[in-house]
């Protein structure tokens, strides 16, 4: 395989703008718009936890950046670069590499965010990837996770539970559904709708470590509480078959994380503004619960029942 350097001419510098100067030099050189704030996000992929190792490298990549394209999402921003942290096993192949720096072109390109720099090492274990995205927003117009009120509405977009279940088919634990997988494998970052949730939205979360802890952050953030109705939660066929063959799936869909969606408080007076972004950037939104006084997020059944606290959602430790 060929050495450090020439990897990173051959497969990442084509990745980065003018303000990556190349990946020639130790650092990248950015600039912030005028009237305009700096976004910055991190996150950590790392085989076996966030993904299983077998996995085309393409996938893997896609995945890494995207979530962290969600996270911009979640506040509203313009994703314009980010930082390439990778950590190979010495022997991994040239053409692992190769389909890597693809799979990372394919998620960028369509999102406008480019490589600024980043570092390659080896690994004794497995891979470990690290991205930092950076994006930005107009001067106090990030949307943060702490401004619900009570009596807003909250929403989520797309469906839930397919990235969960479609982590049950990769581990042979259900019967393998094309589709689940894919949105397991390769999420799809709202970043046109959380540029359009600015000044419509209250607060916001991408939904990763499942929708209901995810709603308990911004819940906490805001010193409020959430009543969520069950009945609501949007559902892809696929996974509306499944859990009406097995209740015991049901957890997936409200805690399972790895949706990668938006979830979001907003006031009812909005309620028309997001009828008209739901169709401007082509995502479903769907009014889920409401916001309360109190603390904690609750799923409840159509009687009102308590099913399953906020507590519920993926935790590292």
């Amino acid at each position: 395989m060929a050495g450090e350097f020439d990897l990173i001419a051959r497969y990442f510098r084509p990745l980065a703008g003018p303000e990556g100067l190349g990946l020639a030099d130790d650092a990248a050189c950015l600039t912030v718009p005028d009237g305009h704030e700096l976004v910055v996000t991190k996150d950590l992929i790392v085989e076996g936890v966030h993904f299983v190792g077998d996995e085309p490298a393409a996938d893997i990549a896609w995945k890494a950046l995207a979530v962290n394209l969600s996270d911009l999402a979640a506040k509203g921003a313009n994703p314009t670069h980010y930082f390439v942290g990778l950590s190979l096993p010495k022997g991994a192949p040239e053409a692992w590499i190769a389909d890597f720096a693809a799979g990372l072109k394919a998620c960028q390109e369509p999102f406008g965010i480019q490589l600024a720099g980043g570092d390659t090492t080896a690994s004794t274990g497995g891979v470990t990837l690290s991205i930092t995205a950076m994006g930005t927003v107009p001067s106090g117009g990030m949307i943060r996770r702490g401004g619900a009120q009570v009596g807003d509405d909250v929403y989520v977009s797309g469906t839930l539970g397919d990235a969960a279940l479609g982590v049950k088919m990769v581990q042979g634990r259900l019967d393998a559904s094309e589709g689940l997988v894919r949105r397991y494998r390769k999420p799809t970052p709202r970043v046109a709708l959380g540029q359009a949730l600015r000044g419509v939205a209250s607060a916001c979360a991408d939904v990763s470590d499942g929708l209901l802890a995810d709603l308990g952050h911004i819940c906490a953030a805001s010193a409020v509480g959430a009543r969520v109705d069950q009945s609501s939660l949007p559902l892809s066929e696929a996974v509306a078959a499944l859990v009406g063959q097995d209740s015991e799936l049901w957890p997936s869909v409200y805690a399972g994380g790895d949706d990668y969606e938006l979830v979001f408080t907003a006031s009812a007076s909005n309620a028309g503004a997001l009828e008209r972004i739901a169709v401007d950037c082509g995502v479903q939104l769907t009014r889920i619960g409401v916001v309360e006084q109190g603390g904690g997020c609750h799923l409840v059944d159509s009687s009102g029942n308590l099913v399953q606290s906020g507590q519920q959602g993926y935790q590292h430790f």
